[in-house]
């Protein structure tokens, strides 16, 4: 185990909703708003706040439009977000360290 690695973990990324967030956009690249809050069990307003913060750090990027006259929210992981995703699970991995 190293806690140089602590210092390596985003913060953005490691609240609870975001990461959850951040797995599943790593699976499925793109997600449209209501289906990440189906997933994500999570209340429109909650993950409005959290995608805002990913969005602001340029971890995603939002795409709002209109489809049948209807809003539609979609969420893209960006390259510095797959990056930053990387890393992160590389310092999570650094501080449980190999254990056997």
């Amino acid at each position: 185990m190293s806690l140089g690695d602590l210092g390596r973990i985003d913060e953005v990324i490691h609240g609870r909703m975001r990461l959850g967030i951040m797995v599943y956009l790593a699976d499925v690249e793109t997600a449209d708003f209501t289906e990440l809050k189906t997933v994500l069990e999570a209340t429109q307003g909650n993950l409005s706040v959290h995608l805002k913060k990913l969005e602001e750090a340029g971890h995603v990027a939002i795409d709002k439009s209109f489809r049948d006259n209807k809003p539609l929210t979609r969420v893209t992981l960006t390259p510095s977000g797959r990056k930053a995703f990387a890393a992160y699970l590389e310092a999570l991995g650094g501080l449980i360290g190999k254990r056997g």
